[in-house]
């Protein structure tokens, strides 16, 4: 299916609810996302996907886009039960595609292709989605099946009732063994996709502990005490010793960004208290020993 001229609709009800009853093989909010980047028009102009028809509107839609056959992606289950699936994340893969359209395997696209159906939970793009983790790390993340778990664990995330532990490679030595970080973080004005430590910022705190060094490298533990965007990174990269990989934030060169999401502690809805926990990738190691 391409450009359609859609004449079979009821005057005065609203364009997306048109869409989405002449179009139930869409998600609804796929069709949203049509109407608001003017891949449908109404008499040849875009307009708001709650624009109520008229007897003499003519809408033209282009579902190209739709049709576009999404890439499929493999991922490791760590755990599953009816209302999470926990899984260890490769580098490489988003948890949600960040563009109006993308036929780039997310993690997302997996839950759906896994576990979506009729049900309107999973029109999202982000369904299933309660945290996040990088593109380039890997490690233990944890979605909901139901929209009851998505409370049920976003609630706890948004509280600081979930334990997280990373490992990470970073450049050089830490001029303490074991200590915390506590420096509030702001975007970077002159690099609006980075943040930074910035007094004007939202608090930060990281605790910090060395596992092994070489001198060159060191292998470290994170215990991330907030969940602030690229938290690890910039705290890291304020002490001068970022993290290899992360050229973003001036880090060495290297195949991978060396950060990964070792272990999540959280209550599961049965109000079990359980420890998920993906295995440090060698690499990490082989540079640090």
């Amino acid at each position: 299916m391409s450009s359609n001229k859609i004449t079979d609709f009821e005057p005065g009800e609203r364009l997306d609810k048109t869409l989405a009853s002449l179009y139930p093989e869409y998600s609804r909010s796929a069709l949203e996302k049509l109407i608001e980047s003017g891949q449908i028009t109404v008499n040849g102009k875009p307009v708001k996907t709650k624009y109520t028809l008229r007897p003499s509107d003519e809408i033209t839609a282009d579902f190209n886009e739709l049709t576009k056959e999404v890439d499929t992606i493999e991922l490791l289950i760590l755990y599953e039960d009816d209302n999470v699936v926990v899984i260890n994340k490769p580098i490489g893969i988003l948890a949600h595609s960040k563009g109006t359209f993308n036929k780039e395997g997310t993690v997302a696209t997996w839950l759906q292709q896994h576990y979506g159906s009729t049900e309107s939970f999973w029109d999202s793009n982000r369904a299933g989605i309660v945290h996040r983790l990088d593109r380039g790390t890997s490690g233990v993340m944890i979605c909901a099946k139901n929209e009851a778990t998505v409370s049920h664990l976003g609630k706890q995330f948004s509280e600081r009732k979930v334990k997280k532990n990373y490992k990470a490679v970073i450049s050089g030595e830490l001029s303490i063994p074991e200590g915390s970080i506590d420096i509030p973080i702001e975007r970077n004005p002159k690099k609006p996709a980075t943040f930074r430590a910035g007094v004007n910022g939202k608090s930060a705190q990281t605790e910090f502990a060395t596992l092994q060094t070489n001198g060159k490298y060191s292998l470290i533990e994170l215990r991330p005490k907030t969940g602030r965007t690229h938290q690890l990174r910039v705290h890291l990269h304020y002490l001068k010793h970022p993290i290899v990989g992360d050229e973003f934030y001036d880090g060495e060169k290297a195949d991978r960004l060396m950060l990964h999401a070792a272990k999540l502690e959280i209550t599961l809805p049965s109000s079990k208290r359980v420890t998920f926990e993906a295995p440090v990738p060698k690499e990490f190691n082989d540079l640090t020993s």
